[in-house]
């Protein structure tokens, strides 16, 4: 079975001119410095324009507000894991058996999704980059239901497998109920289990 083509997390950028595409850069770079030193609420617009050396209105221009900001710092994080789950290393990678790929794909949403939790809280109404990424997520689990041999209705299917991995429903049983995340990867390889038998 052919492995189903990617799906964008977020729609292209247009061409940028090569001072924009640097200024970009710089500020991606500073807001994952400061993001990973101090934590997301660490990271205001006058904060990011000065560790950047750029000037305020041009961190507002190319993303329009902090939330912004958090938006493009997710979108490089989904862009990086989805194109590990494409091609990277089995058994996320292409090269294991589905059953597996969907077990390790299972263990990398947890992880993804609790690390990057509070940069989505930060994002807010600006995580435009979740319908994309759900699309891909979904299609990538029937994708893998369907290679294993699953029975039955498996867009629905897929989307039970899903909502266990959603980030309010971790972060309420690590964070909050103090569940294992070893403990959360093991049911849901149950319930992966018993949907292909």
């Amino acid at each position: 079975m052919s492995q189903p083509p990617p799906l964008p997390i977020a729609f292209g950028l247009p061409t940028e001119r090569a001072d924009a595409a640097r200024n970009r850069e710089a500020l991606l770079c500073a807001a994952r410095r400061l993001v990973a030193a101090e934590g997301a609420d660490a990271l205001t617009m006058d904060r990011l324009a000065c560790e950047a050396g750029v000037g305020k209105g041009t961190v507002f221009r190319r993303f329009g507000s902090r939330e912004g900001v958090m938006g493009a710092l997710l979108n490089e994080h989904a862009r990086a894991w989805q194109e590990r789950v494409l091609s990277g290393e089995p058994p996320l990678g292409p090269g294991a058996p589905p059953r597996e790929r969907l077990v390790a794909f299972g263990a990398s949403l947890i992880e993804l999704n609790l690390a990057g939790a509070e940069l989505i809280a930060a994002a807010g109404d600006a995580v435009e980059r979740s319908f994309a990424m759900d699309s891909f997520v979904a299609t990538h689990v029937r994708y893998l239901l369907r290679a294993a041999g699953a029975r039955g209705d498996l867009p629905l299917l897929a989307v039970a497998l899903i909502a266990p991995l959603d980030r309010r429903i971790l972060e309420q049983q690590v964070r909050l109920e103090g569940i294992d995340r070893d403990r959360i990867l093991a049911a849901w390889t149950d319930l992966v289990d018993r949907l292909l038998t």
